[in-house]
């Protein structure tokens, strides 16, 4: 048998009204006005043909046809949330969202992301490429791929690659009047740098200061150059011919395979075991297929970038 229903919008007004026993908390929870939730109970009232509040100077009582009906219509109302979160739910399984660094997700995860769509043809991926901290454990992003130490409260971590820092430029760098060949031949060309060495955690960051000491050059002024806020802008820089970067082996690879950038030294800085990127999860997530299904793929697909480069 069909039964016709009321309006839903008059049903909510009536359950939130006889919890209350009051119109204006009725109000303050739906977010409309008192005169709204009269006006809903007093239609569905209407279309019932019975009465459901005793209204009185002092307050509101709800009449025996409301107080018999109160309870099955509230949980009449839970039940329809809960479908909805579980309609929501079989979605969100279907969609990985992940919070990236710009220069992570331009120079590294764009370029390879079809490949994970292509192992998983039934994933929607939204990538929020923003270095803004997220909260994963209020579901903000599911996964966030993020530069530091990777050590954060209540969250897994997993490290993709290590700093391994070294210079690259434009092939056109390495002939002209002061060709790249030692060194010592940097002298001779602008340095471009990423802000982060500017930090209050400048020591724990790879630096054009710490790369010129570590090769032994003097009389390079390492705080002279432009600076960029992102490694991809001082990459591009680099690969524009306006001078030589410290690049990781993970964002330049594709560059240097495709001859816009060439590593002119080989020696590279950096402990591979602290800061570097890593990819993080809140720990009560790791076992969600998705996030199980993005983690062994990323694991995977940087696993030949994770070795140091040789010197």
């Amino acid at each position: 048998m069909t039964i016709t229903l009321p309006p839903l919008t008059s049903l909510r007004a009536f359950e939130a009204a006889a919890r209350h026993e009051s119109f204006s908390q009725a109000a303050a929870e739906l977010h409309v006005t008192p005169a709204a939730i009269s006006h809903q109970v007093k239609a569905l009232e209407a279309w019932l043909g019975v009465e459901l509040f005793h209204r009185k100077a002092r307050g509101l009582t709800v009449t025996e046809a409301g107080r018999s009906a109160q309870p099955l219509v509230q949980g009449g109302f839970e039940q329809l949330g809960e479908a909805v979160l579980r309609m929501r739910a079989v979605q969100n399984e279907l969609r990985l969202t992940i919070s990236v660094g710009t220069s992570f997700a331009s120079m590294w995860l764009v370029q390879h992301l079809e490949d994970f769509r292509q192992c998983h043809p039934g994933m929607d991926v939204l990538v929020d490429a923003s270095d803004t901290i997220v909260d994963l454990h209020k579901r903000d992003a599911d996964v966030a791929i993020r530069y530091g130490g990777g050590v954060y409260p209540g969250i897994n971590t997993q490290h993709i690659i290590g700093q391994n820092e070294f210079p690259v430029c434009s092939p056109a760098l390495l002939t002209g009047p002061h060709p790249l060949r030692t060194p010592n031949d940097l002298r001779h060309h602008t340095l471009l740098h990423d802000l982060w060495w500017e930090e209050e955690q400048a020591e724990l960051w790879p630096s054009w200061m710490a790369w010129l000491r570590a090769a032994g050059v003097d009389g390079v002024d390492a705080s002279k150059g432009p600076r960029f806020s992102q490694s991809v802008l001082a990459i591009q820089a680099a690969v524009d011919g306006h001078g030589v970067a410290l690049g990781n082996m993970l964002l330049v690879n594709d560059a240097l395979a495709q001859g816009r950038l060439v590593r002119p030294f080989e020696l590279h800085i950096g402990d591979p075991d602290s800061f570097g990127y890593y990819l993080a999860v809140a720990a009560e997530r790791v076992n969600e297929p998705k996030i199980a299904a993005f983690s062994s793929w990323l694991m995977a697909a940087t696993a030949s970038h994770r070795d140091c480069p040789e010197d």
